[in-house]
């Protein structure tokens, strides 16, 4: 499969994309996301897949560049889990954010199932991206299964 180009696959991508904007790296999460322990190749490939994604639509996505970001938004998910939802309200309360405290409060509120919203539609992707791969890969090996960084991704997105 030389570039993904199909219909679906671009919906979904145009969706985690906005979904991650205004849901999760919004103006009262981001600053407690610059946090989290990960790398700047994880940040890199994460902004690739929720914010260039339109460079990319016209002539379709490479898989293998595909499954790499979906592999570094499985670890923000990760690490988001265990590293800023058991105390996001604690966290968020020490960022300033003038007359906007309702706003706060909001954003905090709604991060879980926000999260969740963006765990879901980056394992509808990955699912879709696999079938694909398997279709299109005939004899040969799929290229999912040469990916080594995928590995735990199934795991973390359906939350098993």
């Amino acid at each position: 499969m030389d570039r993904v180009k199909d219909a679906v696959v671009i919906r979904l991508i145009e969706q985690i994309g906005k979904h991650y904007q205004a849901n999760i790296s919004n103006r009262f999460i981001r600053p407690l996301l610059l946090q989290l322990q990960l790398d700047k190749n994880t940040w890199d490939q994460i902004e690739l897949l929720t914010e260039k994604a339109e460079i990319f639509s016209y002539q379709g996505f490479h898989l293998d560049e595909l499954y790499r970001q979906i592999a570094a938004c499985a670890r923000f998910v990760e690490v988001t889990r265990s590293a800023l939802i058991p105390n996001i309200r604690s966290k968020l309360a020490t960022v300033p954010s003038g007359s906007d405290k309702i706003l706060r409060e909001m954003a905090a509120s709604n991060f879980v199932s926000n999260l969740q919203v963006f765990t879901n539609l980056l394992n509808e992707l990955y699912i879709n991206l696999v079938s694909l791969d398997k279709q299109s890969s005939g004899k040969k090996q799929p290229v999912y299964n040469q990916i080594p960084e995928l590995s735990n991704v199934g795991r973390i997105l359906s939350g098993h």
